[in-house]
């Protein structure tokens, strides 16, 4: 796993599958020059890998087409060290009750926001920042074809949250998830060149779809170990059969099982310590 320990731009570098598919792409071409008429073949090698990059774009814990922390850093693991990570805000009917819970129980965590969000209610922003937790970029629309965009549109998603959020919150994002964790080959070049660190998950609870917080619990704490990456929701979250955002019935429960493990919730960034 690539760790930065710091937000300043680089230089892409290709991961060994990537740098692969280039080569077949370049050989199928020099094949088919040759042998012209042996075009299916070559043209059926690149149509495997081009459906091999998108199933693994399609992957959100996928590290073949570049860093994708899944896991915090081996340090922080052997710190006990877990991330709560909220995704979709922020939303000023659920964020404030989630920020209440945590300050009440002392843990920081971190918000995933969607940039078009934030700027609509930036004091949910700053009440983030203010208790100490981290705000990191989930795109400026949250475009359900996130993954299809092409290298403008793609730039554009990144770049608008990455100004909005910077404005809001006070400081740039330093991590970026993408929405629902879909991605394309393009997007790994785009954020070595900003400085930011792609993060998904170790397990997630599906608190957008299920309304049951026994079964959101059960999948967020099964095997719950020191590294994990947790992911619930303060914005799109479920409403459970009493009208409630599901996740203010499970983030109590969720906090109590980590403490009961001797586990400590830290901020993406403050893994990197």
């Amino acid at each position: 796993m690539n760790v930065f320990t710091h937000s300043a731009p680089t230089a892409w570098r290709a991961t060994p599958l990537v740098r692969a598919s280039a080569l077949l792409h370049g050989a199928a071409a020099g094949f088919t020059a040759l042998h012209p008429h042996w075009w299916p073949w070559a043209l059926g090698g690149v149509m495997a890998d081009h459906l091999l990059l998108t199933g693994l774009g399609l992957w959100p814990r996928s590290r073949a087409l570049g860093s994708n922390w899944t896991r915090l850093p081996p340090a922080a693991a052997a710190r006990g060290e877990v991330a709560i990570t909220f995704d979709d805000g922020p939303d000023p009917a659920v964020t404030p009750q989630v920020l209440s819970i945590l300050n009440a129980r002392q843990v920081r965590a971190t918000f995933f926001c969607i940039g078009e969000r934030a700027e609509q209610h930036a004091s949910c922003v700053r009440a983030c920042v203010a208790a100490g937790h981290a705000v990191e970029n989930h795109s400026y629309h949250h475009r359900h074809n996130f993954a299809l965009l092409g290298p403008a549109r793609l730039r554009d998603e990144l770049l608008r949250a990455q100004d909005a959020l910077a404005r809001v919150s006070g400081s740039p994002p330093r991590f970026f998830r993408a929405p629902a964790g879909l991605r394309n080959l393009l997007l790994d070049p785009l954020l070595q060149r900003q400085g930011l660190q792609l993060a998904s998950w170790t397990r997630r609870g599906f608190d957008t779809f299920s309304d049951n917080a026994e079964r959101i619990i059960t999948r967020l704490t099964r095997e719950l170990r020191a590294g994990d990456i947790l992911l619930l929701h303060d914005g799109h979250a479920a409403r459970s059969p009493a009208g409630v955002a599901v996740v203010l019935e499970v983030l109590p429960r969720l906090i109590d099982a980590i403490v009961q493990r001797a586990l400590h919730p830290v901020t993406l960034r403050e893994a990197l310590r």
